[in-house]
């Protein structure tokens, strides 16, 4: 969710790689201590050296900065040889010091 929150001054190559925070009221659901939008999670594009909200830029209540899971690709289960020629790799086998033949 970008609610234009962006700062001004800010190229826009720089605002794509700002990393996205994800925060939540501290009360999420209790009338009068949340606004909609953070009584559910919303993200936030911010700079990694600036300091983590601690208020709803909406409705200035308290919010809690929320440890978000990183995009790591799972493997489940090792790659073959065939695998790896179909997706377009070339595959070498050592044969010797320094020398490697085709599969």
């Amino acid at each position: 969710m970008n609610s234009g929150l962006r700062e001004t001054g800010q190229s826009s190559l720089a605002f794509c790689y700002m990393p996205i925070y994800e925060y939540i009221s501290e009360h999420p659901g209790v009338e009068g201590q949340s606004c909609p939008i953070c009584s559910r999670v919303f993200e936030l594009r911010r700079p990694v050296d600036r300091e983590p909200l601690t208020v709803c830029p909406i409705c200035k209540h308290p919010v809690k900065k929320l440890m978000s899971r990183i995009n790591v690709p799972e493997i489940t289960k090792p790659l073959s040889v065939s695998d790896a020629k179909a997706a377009g790799f070339t595959v070498l086998e050592k044969r010797d010091k320094g020398v490697y033949e085709k599969l």
